[in-house]
C-alpha cells in the first residue's frame, strides 16, 4: 500500500529543488527536516518525478541500484529494509576516472553488478529468477553522493536524492550467475596502499540475489520494472570512505579480479 504525506505540489517543489542541486552541485537542507510528514512513498515520487525530467532532456536509464543493505547502515539510519536509486547511461565512468567536479560530496562503495538478460517482474521474483534472468555478474564500484548537506540524511531524503546516486563502475571480469555463490563471495577495498574496508557478499542482505530480487519486487509496486539489459547493483561490501580529488581506490574481489577508480 503506499502512503503519501506530501502534496503533489510538495513533491514537485522537493524535485525541482534537488535537481537544480545536482545541476548547480549544491547541498540542500534535509527534507525530512521541514516536512514532518514526509513519507518514503513521497520520496519515491520525488525521486520518480526527476527520471521524468531526466528522460525528457534525452538522459537514458542505464539500470537501478540498491542501497542501505547492511544492518549497521540500516541500524545507523533507523531502517529494516534497503532502497533504490535509478541509473543513467552518463553516470557510468568507463576505464575507471571519475570527474570530481562533477560531483558534491562523494563516497565510494565496492558492490556486484548483475547485467540483465531477462526482465524481471510480476512482484513475486525469486533469487532463483535471479540467477536465469542474469547474463553475467562483475565487480563494480558505487560512487555515491548526496546533494543533502553534510550528508545529514534519514530514509525519504535519501530516496527523494536517487538513493544517493552518483557515477558507477563496472569491472572487466564476468562470472555466469549460475556459478557462483554470491554470499561467500570477499572484498578488500584500498586506498593507495591502504586497507579501507573488507566485506563478504554476504553483507548484502545475506546474499545479493535476494537483494536484486527484493528490488525487482519492491518496484513492481511503483509500476517500474528491471529491464534486460540493465546494470543493477546490489550493495556494498563494507563502508563507504569519502573520495576527493587525487584519490586512487582499487577492490580486489575474489573470483572477480580487481577494480579500479581514480579521482580526477
Amino acid at each position: 500500500m503506499i502512503e503519501m504525506g506530501a502534496s503533489e505540489k510538495a513533491i514537485k517543489a522537493f524535485a525541482e529543488e534537488l535537481f537544480n542541486a545536482e545541476r548547480n552541485r549544491l547541498q540542500i537542507e534535509p527534507l525530512t527536516d521541514r516536512q514532518k510528514d514526509f513519507s518514503v512513498d513521497d520520496a519515491y515520487m520525488v525521486q520518480l518525478e526527476n527520471v521524468k525530467r531526466a528522460l525528457g532532456m534525452g538522459h537514458v536509464v542505464s539500470g537501478k541500484k540498491i542501497g542501505l543493505t547492511s544492518p549497521g547502515i540500516q541500524k545507523q539510519l533507523g531502517v529494516s529494509e534497503p532502497d533504490y536509486g535509478h541509473l543513467f547511461a552518463a553516470m557510468n565512468c568507463a576505464g575507471g576516472k571519475v570527474r570530481t567536479e562533477e560531483l558534491i560530496q562523494p563516497k565510494i562503495e565496492a558492490e556486484l553488478a548483475f547485467i540483465l538478460k531477462k526482465d524481471l517482474a510480476g512482484g513475486k521474483v525469486t533469487s532463483a529468477d535471479v540467477r536465469t534472468a542474469t547474463d553475467y555478474v562483475a565487480g563494480a564500484f558505487e560512487i555515491v553522493d548526496s546533494r543533502v548537506l553534510d550528508w545529514r540524511i534519514k530514509l525519504p531524503d535519501t530516496v527523494a536524492d536517487n538513493a544517493s546516486s552518483g557515477r558507477y563502475i563496472i569491472g572487466e571480469k564476468r562470472i555466469s550467475a549460475s556459478e557462483a555463490d554470491f554470499s561467500s563471495i570477499t572484498m578488500k577495498l584500498y586506498k593507495g596502499n591502504e586497507l579501507v574496508g573488507e566485506g563478504s557478499g554476504a553483507a548484502v542482505l545475506g546474499d545479493p540475489c535476494l537483494a536484486v530480487a527484493w528490488l525487482a519486487n519492491c518496484l513492481w509496486k511503483y509500476g517500474v520494472t528491471l529491464a534486460a539489459g540493465e546494470v543493477i547493483l546490489s550493495g556494498a561490501f563494507s563502508a563507504a570512505p569519502p573520495a576527493a580529488k587525487g584519490d586512487a581506490f582499487a577492490a580486489e574481489f575474489s573470483s572477480l579480479g580487481r577494480v579500479e577508480a581514480i579521482f580526477v
